[in-house]
């Protein structure tokens, strides 16, 4: 594939540049010339490439005089996030231009997210000139990217002046610093916002105030987990937005109390399935704290009816001569509450609701109109049996769940999971069993039950799965073993940690063990790590070299190689159309500010890489994840991209790439069924869906990608 040459630009050329920023700068118009091709893709090539150019693309932030070229080069100074940049993107947010200021902003933002925390004097070398800015700053988007910066740098300083705009006079401007405020409690607890008085944003959700000013201080209120806002939180309920009443219900599961449960059983009603599920779970959550006659478990016993809307279905129109045929689409979504009642789990006194449940939908499927439907109830019946087995800390139920329709292999590895997660930490002799089993999924999901509730013959079991061939689970058999504080797989473990420069995907859980198991040579290793151009495997390096000295350790930037594997950029109009059983869901992908995320997927479509793929995680209210071949949430193609951070907001119906670190992005992708703020700027969004959004919502785990069309679509 051609790149542009890396030859640094002649010294004459940046000569001219700094010569000409004596020059009145403005923002070209329409019909001027587009900016300088050369400069650009040389500009997207050290970004790709994590490189400054030998300092030139410093240089163009505050030389270039097209505000264009300087912008984009903020921009790639967004997504290199190396501190050593910080003087150019304070350069930027003196720019006279609002476009630059914004890109300015906006990276110092994504500076203040960066993967290995900054230290305090590093957030205060960005908060300083950003208070500076914003003080000064009369362009209201610019404004708005500086108040997102100032919650995420979440300074003493900044969160005081996001408190100053709060309580200030201009309703969208104090609708956006609640946001902030609220996704910096979201990111580091409640206790940030401790000292916040909560009357300003209580103020916002007046009935009449703009929609944005409603969720943000909503949001605020969601995240700040305090009883005070009870009363507002209740008046909220009847909001008219579907997102601003989803936040309120959700919030009554941290501050609610049994006498809230009449209110919230009034909401699993709601029109709106991801609102009803964030009832379900809120109720799930306020009967985990009852000692006694319990409202909240008696509220959820209104879900029962649920199972025959799930099994109604509701007809789709057909082409005129095609044979009709009987779909779930919004019915589908009716289960939506029951899945986040499973995933949110209840204490043992709440078996017989779940039994009852299952026997609901036992009675459901016998009536089901279509397989569609069939599978749905299939699935939930696996789901809340999955919730009694927490609650007893085995597989049991789990064993014989899903009416015939769930395999056997899924329904493991849900119960075992589950297991893990009891609150009952007896030993798990029924796991070593499962170490053999054919599935990779059910043997993760088993070592998951060991290392939580560990036996003495676990260490031994585990230790033959370093030598398998299937490397996710190698690296969960060094985790494990690093977990059980077992020795005697040196070897192995030495291994593995060989091939890290190769599979860089092993790094996180073959550090984890070579620190916890103190192996010699270990310190030397996570030193040679620090070395390699994978932004992950170097994070992982410098927190393992900080366990080890008790020094403080952070990585230094480097360079890709020129080799590095990069997708061709997506075409104009790119798009794709994901097929399912419920229906398809049409996605614009982001080829603009995007290109190399959106052309990565794009590629892997036409190869037809997701055909047969499942949506292996849906969390109601938040996202629907697939493209894992592995169905377990470990699995890519083999390649790993970049990140392309933009300024596009997590809104519902957004798509974004999934992560387990900086760079790391592959094939996973997930569409978010609400707005998620603390998601912004932290994974890319590279689309958004323009028609199916009904399909999301009604996606359940395991709904299967029949095929996935790359297409374009006109502007």
């Amino acid at each position: 594939m051609s790149r542009p040459s890396l030859v640094r630009l002649p010294s004459v050329c940046l000569a001219l540049l700094v010569l000409v920023t004596g020059c009145v700068r403005a923002v070209p118009g329409p019909d001027a010339d587009p900016p300088d091709a050369e400069v650009m893709a040389r500009i997207r090539d050290w970004e790709d490439r994590r490189s400054l150019g030998d300092g030139q693309l410093v240089a163009l932030v505050t030389s270039a005089p097209d505000p264009r070229i300087r912008a984009r080069a903020l921009r790639a100074l967004a997504r290199i996030q190396d501190m050593a940049t910080v003087n150019a993107v304070v350069a930027g947010l003196k720019d006279s231009e609002a476009l630059v200021r914004g890109e300015a902003a906006f990276a110092a933002g994504e500076l203040a997210l960066s993967w290995e925390p900054l230290t305090e004097t590093e957030r205060a070398s960005l908060a300083t000139p950003l208070l500076a800015a914003e003080e000064d700053e009369r362009d209201a988007a610019v404004r708005a990217a500086q108040l997102d910066s100032l919650g995420r740098l979440a300074t003493a300083d900044t969160l005081a002046r996001l408190v100053q705009r709060l309580q200030g006079e201009d309703v969208e401007t104090a609708g956006r610093a609640a946001l902030a405020l609220g996704v910096a409690a979201r990111r580091g607890g409640a206790a940030v916002v401790k000292d916040v008085s909560l009357a300003p944003a209580q103020a916002l959700m007046a009935a009449g105030r703009p929609v944005s000013a409603r969720y943000g201080g909503a949001y605020l209120l969601a995240t700040a987990k305090r009883a005070e806002s009870l009363p507002t939180l209740r008046a909220c309920l009847s909001d008219e937005d579907a997102d601003v009443r989803g936040l309120c219900v959700k919030a009554f599961g941290d501050v609610g109390g049994p006498e809230d449960a009449v209110v919230l059983g009034r909401m699993l009603d709601d029109t709106v399935p991801r609102v009803a599920a964030e009832a379900a779970r809120s109720l799930a959550k306020l009967a985990a704290t009852c000692g006694g006659p319990c409202a909240p478990l008696d509220a959820l016993e209104a879900l029962v009816p649920r199972a025959k809307r799930v099994a109604r279905g509701m007809e789709t129109p057909m082409p005129t001569g095609a044979a009709p045929r009987v779909e779930t689409l919004a019915r589908s979504a009716d289960g939506h509450p029951l899945l986040a009642l499973a995933q949110q789990g209840l204490p043992e006194f709440g078996a017989p609701l779940l039994v009852s449940l299952r026997l609901a939908l036992a009675d459901a499927e016998r009536g089901a109109a279509s397989d569609v439907a069939r599978s749905d109830l299939g699935w939930l019946d696996c789901r809340l049996a999955a919730a009694l087995d927490r609650q007893r800390g085995m597989v049991a139920d789990t064993m014989n769940c899903g009416f015939g329709r769930v395999s056997e292999e899924r329904r493991l590895a849900l119960g075992l999971r589950e297991a893990a997660l009891s609150p009952k930490k007896t030993p798990a002799d029924f796991a070593v069993g499962y170490l053999r089993h054919p599935s990779a999924r059910v043997r993760l999901t088993a070592m998951e039950v060991l290392a939580e509730r560990p036996v003495p013959r676990a260490a031994t079991a585990v230790a033959p799965l370093l030598r398998g061939e299937d490397l996710v689970v190698a690296g969960a058999a060094a985790a494990t073993l690093g977990k059980l504080k077992a020795p005697g797989a040196q070897p192995e473990l030495e291994a593995l940690a060989d091939r890290v420069p190769s599979e860089p995907d092993l790094a996180d859980p073959v550090a984890s063990a070579l620190v916890a198991l103190q192996l010699p040579g270990t310190e030397a290793r996570m030193k040679q790590w620090l070395t390699l151009p994978h932004a992950n495997v170097r994070r992982v390096a410098a927190e393992a070299l900080t366990q080890l000295t008790g020094q403080p350790v952070r990585s230094a930037r480097v360079e890709l190689p020129p080799y590095a594997f990069r997708p061709e950029p997506a075409p104009r109009g790119a798009a794709l159309v994901l097929r399912t059983e419920k229906g398809d869901i049409t996605v614009r992908l982001d080829a603009d500010d995007a290109p190399l995320t959106s052309g990565n997927l794009y590629a892997l479509a036409r190869k037809g890489y997701f055909n047969g793929i499942t949506f292996h995680r849906v969390v109601p209210d938040f996202v629907a994840q697939g493209g894992d071949p592995r169905g377990d949430g470990e699995g890519g193609p083999g390649h790993s991209i970049r990140c392309e951070m933009t300024r596009r907001p997590y809104l519902r119906g957004v798509l974004g790439m999934a992560l387990s670190g900086k760079d790391t992005g592959g094939s996973q992708f997930f569409f978010t069924h609400a707005p998620q703020p603390h998601l912004d700027g932290r994974y890319t969004a590279f689309g958004e869906v323009v028609s199916g959004l009904d399909v999301v919502d009604a996606l359940l785990e395991g709904d299967v990608i029949r095929e996935v069309s790359a297409v374009t679509l006109a502007p």
